[in-house]
């Protein structure tokens, strides 16, 4: 028997990796930016025909997004497309069956939820519940205080916040879950597009708190699969 196909070629613009779900639990995700609509339906087509997982776009524009409705009209779209007229957005079109766990997706204010909502797609797609918890940055430390019960109930928590990027070295400081951080490209003045929060996060005091790229909703969901499956797994409930 000859070694299992990793790929497919797809007119010369692109090689799947079909596999990937199967190796690593999370599947290659179609990164929209650059592609025509077109060549995102047709990568979307041959996914949900090859590919034995999930199928996701990420950072969809307004044209490829309906596109992909237009073939697809049962996907689901991150963030709400009427409410975040302007936002890139991710496409759900197929989803793994639910996992045990659920992760907590954190934003520090309204202007954080497109890429809170990039983070939570992408656990849709992998079949991990999720919860989230809107508007809860340190301007307003009550908000926050009056939640730290329901926080601490979650397997993980995911936190967007632009600004100085205060939001997840608090909740480090206050939660035993694992906290991955998320900075946002959100701000005034000095916020530089979202370094000032990545490097606040980054020199957090908080102990063992992770920090991704800047507007890295999939890359902070991606490790909240990792943990949550490696916990399934351990407890005996994983697939």
């Amino acid at each position: 028997m000859g070694a299992p196909e990793m790929g497919k070629k797809l007119d010369a613009f692109a090689e799947l990796d079909h596999l990937r779900y199967n190796r690593i639990g999370i599947p290659e995700a179609i990164f929209a930016p650059g592609k025509s609509p077109s060549q995102v339906v047709t990568l979307a087509g041959e996914m949900l025909e090859s590919d034995p997982g999930p199928v996701l776009v990420t950072r969809a524009a307004r044209a490829q997004v309906a596109a992909l409705l237009e073939v697809y009209p049962e996907s689901w779209v991150h963030p709400d497309p009427v409410a975040f007229p302007d936002a890139l957005a991710s496409v759900v079109l197929r989803s793994a069956p639910s996992r045990t766990g659920i992760v907590g997706v954190i934003t520090a204010g309204t202007t954080d939820i497109p890429v809170a909502e990039e983070a939570a797609a992408t656990l849709r797609a992998c079949g991990i519940p999720y919860q989230h918890v809107p508007d809860i940055g340190v301007a307003g430390l009550h908000r926050l205080l009056g939640k730290i019960g329901e926080l601490r109930s979650f397997d993980v928590l995911i936190v967007a916040a632009g600004m100085e990027g205060a939001l997840p070295s608090v909740l480090g400081g206050l939660v035993q879950n694992p906290v991955i951080a998320v900075p946002t490209s959100v701000g005034y003045g000095a916020s530089a597009a979202g370094s000032t929060a990545m490097m606040s996060m980054l020199a957090s005091c908080a102990p063992g708190v992770a920090v991704v790229g800047i507007d890295n909703g999939f890359g902070a969901a991606c490790a909240a699969v990792r943990i949550v499956a490696g916990k399934a797994e351990k407890s005996g409930d994983g697939a």
